[in-house]
Formats: C-alpha cells, sequence, structure tokens
C-alpha cells in the first residue's frame, strides 16, 4: 500500500488578522498497478460474509477479495520458501541433536504451565 500525502489549507480568522494554517491529512490508498479478472464460485455463506465485510468496510467485494487472496499468497509464499529453507539444511545434515530437542521440549512444557 502507498502513503499519499495532501496538504490543505483554509483562511482563518484570529484577533482580526488572517492566518493561513496548513492542515496536513493523510490517505491511506491501495493502488493496485495492473489487474486482470479472475472468476471463482463461492458457496452461498462464503459470498454472503464477503458481502457483509465488504459493506462494513466501505469497499467493494472485489477489493475485499483481493486482498484477501494476496494475504492467502503472501503467508503461503513465506511458508513454502520456509520449508523449503529447512530441507535444504536437512539434506546438508544440519540437525539438532535428540538432547538439544529435549532441553527445547523440557523449556517449551516449562512455559505453556
Amino acid at each position: 500500500m502507498e502513503w499519499l500525502e495532501r496538504d490543505c489549507g483554509a483562511f482563518a480568522s484570529f484577533g482580526g488578522k488572517w492566518a493561513y494554517p496548513r492542515v496536513h491529512a493523510v490517505y491511506n490508498v491501495y493502488i493496485m498497478p495492473e489487474s486482470s479478472v479472475l472468476t471463482l464460485r463461492l458457496d452461498a455463506k462464503l459470498k454472503k460474509q464477503l458481502d457483509r465485510i465488504s459493506k462494513s468496510m466501505n469497499r467493494t467485494r472485489s477489493f475485499v477479495a483481493a486482498q484477501a487472496i494476496q494475504e492467502y499468497v503472501s503467508v503461503n509464499e513465506w511458508q513454502i520458501a520456509e520449508i523449503k529453507k529447512a530441507i535444504a539444511a536437512a539434506d546438508r545434515g544440519e540437525f539438532a541433536t535428540d538432547k538439544e530437542v529435549e532441553q527445547r521440549l523440557k523449556r517449551w512444557t516449562r512455559r505453556a504451565r
């Protein structure tokens, strides 16, 4: 997302003198550089949920769906990349010892209590 800034001004009278105060407004604007059409099927319940969310956000259904898909893709790309790194480390023989695993599990179970 990009942040766009705009200066707004208005004359105001202070003690008989006119002043030009600067008002700084910040807008949060989502700009989709290139877009293409995607058609998909949703079950009725999910479509109603999407409609409720988009209405409460004062956004279009397409905008909210595109944001949700973007978030899903980002999270899954990250997760797949981390799994690939872990597999590469395992292929190089970089494993925790049994003792290191036991110590970590003990720490986690102590914190959970």
